[in-house]
């Protein structure tokens, strides 16, 4: 009865599911998520003193993850009899996800539940990230600027016109923009994202932070 009641407040109130039974690799699609790393910094990078956030690191769009993704929930910590990640494996991630330690949290999370090992995982990670062009305006800003978020998101759909609108959507957090977030097939072509994934940023002075 607790699971029926909860099914029914999910389906009313439209919030993302979460699977009582997540099975490596059972899902429907993949979420690309990246986030602008100067903005990220300035949310809560700096107070770690992560070496991201270092002068001069020239991190602009960094892949956050590539997370498997229901058409409504997601699964996460999935049971995977494959051998986690060595410590090099995650440290030569750290170009495109700005650390070795996200690059390990990620698999944890979101990697054990795509069926695949962790070279497997890291390699079509970093294909999907190469799938997806980052706007090159963004890394030739001088200052912190306001702008809508859907400025964002019409860059990435101008430099990528395979994209649908329906295929993307920016996060923003504490009055910065914060991720993008593309879908994509297990092929990794562009699809729709389900309904608990489109959630654009309706803020109209999100703030943008320039490269370090």
């Amino acid at each position: 009865m607790r699971r029926l009641l909860f099914a029914l407040f999910v389906t009313m109130y439209g919030l993302p599911a979460q699977a009582d039974d997540d099975r490596t690799g059972v899902f429907d699609y993949y979420v690309v998520s990246l986030s602008w790393s100067p903005n990220w910094c300035a949310i809560e990078g700096d107070a770690r003193d992560s070496p991201q956030c270092d002068t001069g690191s020239g991190h602009g769009w960094i892949l956050h993850g590539l997370w498997p993704q229901y058409h409504r929930g997601y699964p996460d910590f999935c049971q995977t009899a494959e051998r986690p990640p060595s410590r090099t494996m995650t440290r030569d991630m750290a170009d495109i996800m700005g650390t070795s330690g996200l690059a390990w949290h990620q698999w944890r999370k979101h990697g054990s539940c795509t069926g695949l090992s962790a070279p497997a995982y890291y390699a079509l990670s970093r294909e999907a990230y190469g799938r997806i062009t980052r706007p090159a305006v963004f890394r030739k800003l001088d200052r912190d600027i306001a702008l809508p978020a859907s400025v964002v998101e019409e860059a990435f759909l101008k430099d990528n016109p395979d994209m649908e609108r329906d295929g993307i959507t920016v996060t923003c957090r504490d009055g910065h923009i914060q991720e993008v977030r593309v879908c994509l097939s297990k092929s990794l072509d562009p699809v729709p994202c389900g309904r608990d994934v489109v959630r654009d940023c309706k803020m109209k002075d999100a703030l943008f932070t320039p490269l370090r």
